[in-house]
């Protein structure tokens, strides 16, 4: 398992509720979480095989933009 990080713009809990059934949509990721309270609104991803361009563009579907860190 790998860990990947990024900085959002996922401002809020109403927020988490709408990418929540695109990141969960996609079996190969093992767990996720958005720090909302950090000012960069870290996402972080564990997975296996995903690469960091593919989370994004997950992201990018639910309506976010996103920078790994």
């Amino acid at each position: 398992m790998k860990t990947l990080k990024f900085k959002t713009n996922i401002m809020c809990n109403g927020c988490i509720a709408t990418v929540t059934p695109f990141l969960n949509g996609e079996k190969e990721i093992a767990t996720w979480e958005v720090d909302v309270t950090n000012p960069n609104k870290i996402l972080t991803v564990t997975t296996d095989k995903l690469p960091a361009e593919t989370i994004q563009k997950i992201l990018e579907k639910a309506g976010y933009k996103s920078q790994p860190l």
